[in-house]
């Protein structure tokens, strides 16, 4: 995109998203600006700003986008906003980028959490997708994913390979293979496949347990804040909306770590620590 977009060269970002998207997109060249995604304060989607702010960006720009179980807010537009988003970005004749890198976490289906950029395919934009399957197949260490272009015909096809395959080669020559064969190995196979749908739907749900027992804790050890928002969220974080300073007394006196802008990775309760969690943000919260 950095050297081959023939529009405005700017790509356009949630505010807030993953951190490492700005430092990623920067680093290759690419100017990075922001539309209203998400309030912490309230830790719901900004649908309003949202809109105004893409009616806004230059036409033929590049618009980015997380398909599912948004990093790190836990806050996803609705399949009726989705729609309206798509209509928006074809009006504004925008190239819409998608990560994702969490499908089958937000909603347990791999096919209803794919329905972000299905949508936009159906409404006929060329997209690129970036996939990940570090999480949804516990293959973190391997760096296993995808990258998807969409183009018009074979033969536009065929110039973004060759574009492609000569970045490739200056940058990390030829994938890591293990991972790749167990993706193939596992997708191949329908049983396998059924197997990993299951256990990725089990995860999900032990996501959503997860949320409902540090809800539940935090009241039950007096908390007199609303904490609706751990359970309205999904996916992997949660934007817990404690302060910087909370944060660190969290570090300090009970050795929970999250980032400073209180981003909490629900993956990493479980039924022996929740509790002990709970009373600690209870603790620096009161």
């Amino acid at each position: 995109m950095a050297q081959f977009f023939p529009g405005n060269t700017c790509i356009y970002l949630p505010q807030p998203t993953w951190a490492n998207h700005e430092a990623i997109f920067k680093f290759v060249g690419l100017e990075v600006a922001w539309y209203r995604y998400c309030d912490p304060k309230v830790s719901k989607l900004d649908f309003e700003g949202l809109m105004d702010d893409i009616n806004k960006i230059p036409e033929k720009s590049i618009a980015f986008f997380q398909g599912c179980a948004h990093n790190p807010t836990g806050v996803d537009p609705s399949q009726e906003q989705w729609c309206e988003i798509s209509q928006l970005v074809k009006k504004r004749q925008l190239f819409p980028v998608f990560d994702v890198a969490y499908q089958g976490f937000a909603s347990g289906d791999f096919y209803n959490d794919a329905f972000s950029f299905r949508t936009f395919l159906q409404d006929g934009h060329k997209v690129a997708i970036l996939q990940s399957y570090s999480k949804s197949m516990g293959l973190y260490g391997e760096r296993t994913g995808s990258c998807t272009f969409i183009a018009d015909c074979k033969s536009e096809a065929d110039t973004i390979l060759t574009q492609m395959e000569e970045i490739i080669r200056k940058t990390y020559s030829s994938p890591p293979i293990h991972g790749s064969r167990i993706v193939v190995e596992i997708l191949a196979d329908e049983n396998l496949k059924y197997m990993w749908f299951q256990e990725v739907k089990m995860m999900s749900e032990r996501l959503k347990a997860m949320r409902n027992a540090l809800k539940e804790n935090l009241e039950k050890a007096g908390s007199k804040h609303n904490w609706d928002h751990i359970v309205h969220q999904i996916g992997m974080f949660c934007l817990s909306k404690l302060t910087p300073k909370q944060v660190k007394k969290l570090t300090d006196d009970y050795h929970i770590y999250l980032p400073a802008d209180g981003r909490t990775s629900v993956a990493g309760l479980t039924t022996k620590n929740v509790q002990y969690v709970a009373n600690a943000i209870h603790e620096v919260t009161k």
